[in-house]
């Protein structure tokens, strides 16, 4: 027969954080449980500035707990922590409010699924920004899917650390890079849970030795689980980019990330919509192979701008592939115009630098 405590424990396992998919256990929300007889005292910890927070997961445990076979009362303590600053939702902070050392904008790329092409969007924003001249770093916060290594090339790199037991960063074309893809051989899976897979963001985003940048932009996975509430509590985000495709079962899932973004006071700066056509090469006819306006209509709901419109092409594809994204590839061929895709991806880091310039005029 199991404990009061056991039970306690697996019932809490069922009250989700708001806004996540995530429990509050196996985010490590509680710290204590204490029984003496029939009575419970639970201690819990959690950063947010909202009080609807700890006010549903109190409402929502009481609730989880009633039943439990020989529990007479049970009690809530919360320890509320102040969070990091972070956006409010109508922009970004200023680059004083970032909380890593040296770096001035830090921009989640996020998307609700997969599949939309969130690491291609990131990589090659990452990539435009360095070629206005920029100090940018890149962090693939993907740690089941990392391709950011395999996107520049480097995925047979291995990174080393400095004497202050800092992670030194892989550097490629300009960009410094951080990716679990450094960390695994070929084809091995990253098998870890909640509390080790917050462990390892943690130490991507404070323990790596980035230097001074002017953009930190972090590749987020696809979802609403417990890496983005790490990342959002590690760290003042500047704002987040929302990726989606233009059909309505992507823009579903984008919904929810914004919804996300908006529980967590993070403003979103814009949105893309990324295979929003293709481009026939024989007669330049565009065919909207997964529909029309949907990026558009989520900015307008959003209140934010469409900040780009990237067609599917097979250059940009191939790209990617071959370890160099394609607004470095039309770099190198002395011909930004050379991909419509790169063309896009360069128009839209000017944009994003304009917003973000804005607003730290503004604050």
């Amino acid at each position: 027969m199991s404990s009061i405590k056991e039970c306690i424990t697996e019932a809490l396992q069922e009250v989700k954080y708001p806004g996540f998919s995530r429990d509050i256990v196996s985010f490590g929300i509680i710290k204590e449980i204490a029984v003496d007889g029939g009575d419970a005292t639970i201690k819990m910890s959690l950063a947010t500035r909202d009080p609807a927070v700890p006010q549903k997961i109190h409402d929502e445990s009481m609730e989880a707990l009633k039943g439990i076979e020989g529990l007479v009362s049970a009690k809530i303590d919360f320890d509320i922590q102040e969070p990091p600053e972070a956006a409010p939702s109508s922009g970004a902070p200023s680059a004083a409010q970032s909380n890593i050392p040296g770096i001035k904008h830090i921009i989640a790329v996020a998307s609700g699924k997969g599949g939309v092409g969130k690491s291609t969007v990131a990589s090659n924003l990452a990539a435009a920004f360095a070629a206005e001249g920029s100090r940018v770093g890149l962090c693939d916060c993907d740690l089941y899917g990392p391709s950011i290594a395999r996107m520049f090339g480097v995925d047979d790199e291995r990174p080393l650390a400095n004497e202050q037991n800092e992670i030194i960063p892989i550097e490629a074309n300009g960009l410094k890079i951080m990716s679990m893809g450094f960390l695994l051989e070929d084809d091995s899976p990253v098998i870890v849970r909640g509390p080790l897979a917050t462990r390892y963001i943690q130490q991507f985003l404070r323990q790596v030795a980035w230097g001074n940048l002017d953009y930190l932009i972090l590749d987020l996975p696809p979802g609403t689980g417990d890496i983005q509430l790490t990342i959002v509590q590690t760290v003042a985000l500047d704002g987040a980019v929302i990726v989606t495709t233009p059909q309505e079962i992507a823009l579903i899932d984008a919904r929810k990330a914004a919804a996300m973004f908006a529980k967590v006071n993070v403003g979103i700066l814009g949105v893309i919509e990324n295979m929003s056509y293709f481009l026939c090469p024989g007669d330049g006819v565009r065919y909207p192979i997964f529909g029309e306006g949907g990026g558009q209509r989520e900015a307008e709901r959003l209140g934010v701008p469409l900040l780009g419109k990237v067609p599917i092409d097979i250059p940009t594809r191939s790209a990617g592939d071959n370890g160099l994204p394609i607004t470095l590839a039309t770099l190198e061929e002395k011909n930004d115009d050379s991909n419509p895709a790169a063309s896009v991806f360069h128009e839209t880091s000017k944009k994003l630098a304009a917003i973000l310039a804005a607003q730290d005029e503004a604050s």
